[in-house]
């Protein structure tokens, strides 16, 4: 089965997860077949601490890859606008 989950990178204290399209048997870090981006759970200041390509997730889903419970959560996080910037008043009068 293929799934999409995290892989992990970084050091000791500091990790960095690869968002990745693998199949269920291999290794957590091992072998992948598509990198759909990263999560930084400790990015500060102006680092970017998630990107995701929902364009490819929605591809490989509709393939019928299969969402880890992490990766689930991180897609709803982009939803929901928490990564997103925010929009002004302005701005959302207009849309």
């Amino acid at each position: 089965m293929v799934t999409i989950r995290l892989a992990r990178g970084g050091r000791t204290e500091r990790p960095f997860y690869h968002i990745v399209v693998t199949d269920s048997r291999k290794p957590r870090d091992g072998r992948y077949i598509e990198r759909l981006g990263f999560y930084n759970p400790v990015a500060a200041g102006k680092e970017v601490s998630l990107q995701i390509a929902e364009d490819r997730v929605n591809y490989w889903v509709s393939q019928g890859a299969q969402l880890s419970e992490q990766v689930q959560n991180l897609l709803k996080k982009t939803k929901n606008g928490v990564n997103n910037p925010k929009k002004t008043d302005n701005q959302a009068e207009a849309a």
